[in-house]
């Protein structure tokens, strides 16, 4: 079943939206929250928490991409586990990704940037950059792969890997100055 019809059955409010959605997304929303939690139990209660939300969100959201989307409450609700497991002591497993683009983006105090705003930006920054060079920022930044999974999957180095990485936060960090985003 295509994303448009499922989106089509939860507004209809058809429970069959859950189970399509599950049958289409659930290895790929358990392996964006394995990426940021480790316990089995904490992955299947995070997605388990996004379907939920999913159903009392659409509508009125009314995504324009569905897998985006799903993806995007799937890793925001996982973060925010990782956050409550380890409230006390920081795990360095996915807060190293976090700390390593902190420097680019504003700080949830500031208000005067909305997070639509700033998600746009950074997609027409993403789009501006060869495919190679997005695939591994994405790999590392949305879906939390290490160095050593990223290198793997795309034939690298590790060192190549954190150099593309790191030129790359450098691009976004000038593209965002020039957007008007110069908040340091």
């Amino acid at each position: 079943m295509d994303d448009a019809s499922i989106i089509e059955l939860f507004r209809e409010r058809n429970e069959q939206a859950i189970a399509e959605m599950k049958r289409k997304y659930d290895k790929l929303c358990c392996y964006v929250a394995g990426n940021i939690l480790s316990q089995r139990e904490d992955i299947d209660e995070c997605v388990n928490s996004a379907y939920y939300e999913i159903w009392n969100n659409i509508p009125p959201d009314d995504p324009n991409d569905f897998r985006s989307y799903l993806c995007r409450i799937v890793r925001n609700i996982a973060i925010n586990r990782l956050k409550y497991n380890s409230a006390e002591k920081r795990n360095p497993q996915f807060t190293v990704p976090i700390d390593e683009i902190a420097e680019i983006i504003p700080s949830d105090d500031d208000k005067s940037v909305s997070d639509d705003v700033l998600a746009d930006a950074f997609s027409r920054f993403l789009r501006s950059q060869d495919e190679r060079h997005r695939n591994v920022f994405i790999r590392r930044y949305w879906f939390g792969d290490s160095l050593s999974q990223i290198a793997e999957l795309y034939g690298m180095k590790e060192k190549t890997v954190a150099t593309y990485l790191f030129r790359t936060r450098k691009k976004l960090k000038a593209f965002l100055q020039k957007e008007g985003y110069d908040y340091e």
